[in-house]
């Protein structure tokens, strides 16, 4: 199995939408980079910590391979926006990709370089060694599957059509 660990905003829709893919054999949200050992919620909505919400993402490459998880994140989030993600504003909402495998990490530097020229914006989405990870209080886990009618500014049934064919 491989990992990837993946930011997007508020990390409850992004795992909702990798929890629906096939190949994807287990995840967790948490709180990714931070400066703060093991900091809480409310320490990572204040900034303080420097963390960014994320979802840790095991993966089978056989069947689902790291550039199919790119190209359905990418399509997920909105890549040139800084600290933003929909209605969900602060530093722990930037989008971010994150592993602390170095042929992994220069793959996806390559992949988002390839990915630049669909866009009228430089992409934000940040590239970057994982330095730490910090599981998320049990309330955040599968948030969305214990509460369906919870915010999400991801359209989970995105998960169920075909990755897009651009890059």
């Amino acid at each position: 199995m491989k990992s990837i660990y993946l930011a997007g905003g508020c990390f409850w829709g992004v795992q909702g939408y990798f929890d629906l893919l096939e190949g994807v054999k287990k995840t967790s949200v948490g709180y990714a980079n931070s400066n703060i050992i093991n900091p809480s919620y409310e320490l990572v909505c204040s900034g303080k910590s420097g963390a960014v919400e994320a979802l840790e993402l095991f993966y089978d490459e056989e069947i689902l391979s790291l550039e199919e998880i790119l190209k359905r994140f990418f399509s997920i989030i909105n890549p040139t926006s800084i600290n933003r993600q929909g209605n969900d504003i602060g530093t722990q909402y930037r989008s971010g990709i994150y592993t602390q495998n170095l042929d992994t990490l220069q793959r996806c530097k390559d992949f988002v370089q390839k990915l630049q020229p669909l866009y009228n914006k430089p992409i934000q989405t940040e590239i970057k060694e994982l330095k730490n990870y910090y599981l998320a209080e049990e309330y955040h886990q599968k948030y969305l599957q214990k509460n369906p009618r919870g915010y999400c500014h991801i359209d989970l049934s995105l998960a169920q059509k075909p990755i897009p064919s651009s890059s």
